[in-house]
């Protein structure tokens, strides 16, 4: 079994999302049509530019001081919404824990993101990093999902083929889409109840929360 991390693992929602919802709690009157150019700018300015050891904490607040800088938020703000995220994405990877250890139980497991380069330590703040056979980072073997060289990567080293194999992701563009390409079964995880609950494919399950796997998978 192969997942996505950001939206996935980490909480609910992917990061530009929950990142504009904090900002919006705490007053920051932005349009999405603003928010998300200076999101992905501020995103993509940490890919490969950051050490490969740096922490989910320090990482995250890297990615707000440049959102920050975008948007003119004071350092306080700054702080308090990159502490928020970070208590978020530990509570709730923290409730999941219990099932992907069952998970684990039952099925090689691994990661496949498109993230920075330290998705690794990352994993270990949130104390996913055991539980995971193979953890596969974008930056660190230069192709992003869709692309089904990393799909293929990850089936390589846990040893299993693609019609062996399920990927569960939030995004039917990078995560159903590039599974589907290389002929991996997917499950979508739709959280967000405006989300369109239609899968990419006839028949594909759709989630609202990892809990939902076990009835699927266990």
């Amino acid at each position: 079994m192969l997942f996505d991390f950001g939206g996935t693992l980490d909480g609910v929602l992917p990061w530009k999302d929950r990142m504009f919802r904090l900002c919006r709690a705490e007053g920051v009157m932005v349009t999405p049509e603003r928010f998300d150019p200076l999101f992905y700018g501020a995103d993509d300015a940490l890919v490969r530019a950051i050490p490969d050891s740096l922490s989910l904490a320090e990482t995250v607040r890297r990615l707000v001081a440049g959102l920050g800088a975008a948007l003119d938020l004071s350092d306080a703000l700054a702080d308090r919404i990159a502490r928020r995220f970070v208590e978020d994405a530990i509570g709730y990877a923290r409730d999941n824990i219990s099932l992907l250890s069952e998970l684990a139980r039952h099925y090689r497991l691994g990661i496949v993101s498109n993230f920075y380069g330290n998705l690794a330590p990352v994993c270990d703040d949130l104390r996913l990093r055991p539980l995971f056979g193979t953890i596969v980072d974008s930056a660190e073997v230069g192709w992003t999902k869709p692309d089904p060289r990393i799909f293929a990567h990850a089936l390589r080293t846990l040893g299993v083929e693609a019609s062996e194999a399920t990927f569960v992701g939030d995004s039917l563009a990078r995560d159903m889409s590039g599974a589907r390409g290389i002929g991996m079964a997917h499950i979508w995880l739709a959280a967000d109840a405006a989300s369109d609950s239609r899968a990419c494919c006839p028949g594909d399950p759709v989630i609202r929360s990892l809990g939902d796997l076990r009835g699927l998978l266990l």
